[in-house]
Protein backbone atom coordinates (compact mmCIF):
# COMPACT_ATOMS: atom_id res chain seq x y z
CA UNK A 1 0.00 0.00 0.00
CA UNK A 2 1.30 3.55 -0.88
CA UNK A 3 0.73 6.39 0.91
CA UNK A 4 0.64 9.89 -0.72
CA UNK A 5 2.87 12.10 1.83
CA UNK A 6 2.16 15.51 0.71
CA UNK A 7 5.75 16.68 0.79
CA UNK A 8 7.59 13.57 -0.02
CA UNK A 9 5.33 11.75 -2.29
CA UNK A 10 4.66 7.93 -2.98
CA UNK A 11 5.67 6.40 0.17
CA UNK A 12 5.56 2.25 1.29
CA UNK A 13 2.64 1.92 4.14
CA UNK A 14 5.59 0.28 5.85
CA UNK A 15 7.72 3.55 6.78
CA UNK A 16 4.71 4.52 8.47
CA UNK A 17 2.92 3.60 12.13
CA UNK A 18 -1.06 3.63 12.17
CA UNK A 19 -1.94 5.04 14.68
CA UNK A 20 -6.14 4.86 15.28
CA UNK A 21 -8.87 7.27 14.53
CA UNK A 22 -7.93 10.51 13.83
CA UNK A 23 -10.59 12.26 15.80
CA UNK A 24 -7.82 11.25 18.51
CA UNK A 25 -6.19 14.31 17.64
CA UNK A 26 -8.72 16.17 19.78
CA UNK A 27 -8.62 15.03 23.63
CA UNK A 28 -12.02 15.86 25.79
CA UNK A 29 -11.54 19.18 28.02
CA UNK A 30 -10.33 18.27 31.29
CA UNK A 31 -12.58 21.08 32.98
CA UNK A 32 -15.69 19.76 31.84
CA UNK A 33 -17.94 18.79 34.42
CA UNK A 34 -18.30 14.80 32.98
CA UNK A 35 -14.54 15.26 32.03
CA UNK A 36 -13.79 11.61 33.67
CA UNK A 37 -16.84 10.15 31.91
CA UNK A 38 -15.48 11.72 28.31
CA UNK A 39 -12.04 10.36 29.21
CA UNK A 40 -12.70 6.91 29.72
CA UNK A 41 -15.02 7.18 25.93
CA UNK A 42 -11.80 8.99 24.55
CA UNK A 43 -9.70 6.50 25.72
CA UNK A 44 -11.59 3.12 25.82
CA UNK A 45 -14.38 3.22 23.16
CA UNK A 46 -13.80 2.93 19.24
CA UNK A 47 -15.61 2.69 16.33
CA UNK A 48 -14.55 0.05 13.62
CA UNK A 49 -15.90 1.52 10.70
CA UNK A 50 -16.41 -0.10 7.11
CA UNK A 51 -16.21 2.07 4.08
CA UNK A 52 -14.44 5.85 4.41
CA UNK A 53 -12.50 6.80 7.53
CA UNK A 54 -9.76 9.27 8.59
CA UNK A 55 -7.17 7.61 10.32
CA UNK A 56 -3.30 8.98 11.75
CA UNK A 57 -0.55 7.66 10.40
CA UNK A 58 3.14 8.48 11.94
CA UNK A 59 5.94 8.13 9.41
CA UNK A 60 8.45 6.89 11.79
CA UNK A 61 11.02 6.11 9.00
CA UNK A 62 11.21 8.81 7.39
CA UNK A 63 10.55 12.13 8.38
CA UNK A 64 8.31 11.63 11.53
CA UNK A 65 5.98 13.54 10.30
CA UNK A 66 2.03 13.03 11.46
CA UNK A 67 -0.20 12.34 8.69
CA UNK A 68 -4.40 12.37 8.45
CA UNK A 69 -5.00 9.72 6.06
CA UNK A 70 -8.21 8.93 4.29
CA UNK A 71 -8.45 5.32 3.58
CA UNK A 72 -11.66 3.10 2.49
CA UNK A 73 -10.87 0.42 5.23
CA UNK A 74 -13.21 -2.30 2.96
CA UNK A 75 -10.68 -1.78 0.15
CA UNK A 76 -7.04 -0.52 1.59
CA UNK A 77 -7.71 2.44 -1.65
CA UNK A 78 -6.13 5.56 -0.37
CA UNK A 79 -8.34 8.54 -0.87
CA UNK A 80 -5.39 10.91 0.11
CA UNK A 81 -3.44 12.14 2.79
CA UNK A 82 -2.72 15.49 4.67
CA UNK A 83 -0.19 16.58 7.04
CA UNK A 84 -2.16 16.58 10.31
CA UNK A 85 -0.84 19.96 11.54
CA UNK A 86 -3.03 21.32 8.53
CA UNK A 87 -6.39 19.39 9.38
CA UNK A 88 -9.15 20.60 11.41
CA UNK A 89 -11.36 18.05 12.70
CA UNK A 90 -14.76 18.05 14.59
CA UNK A 91 -13.52 17.51 17.96
CA UNK A 92 -15.47 15.60 20.97
CA UNK A 93 -17.06 17.79 23.08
Amino acid sequence: MLIPHPLLGLRDAQEFTYLGDASLMHRPDPTREDAEAAFADYVFLRDNPAGVHRELWFHEAGDRSWLVVTRDTTTHEILGAELASDVKLGGAQ
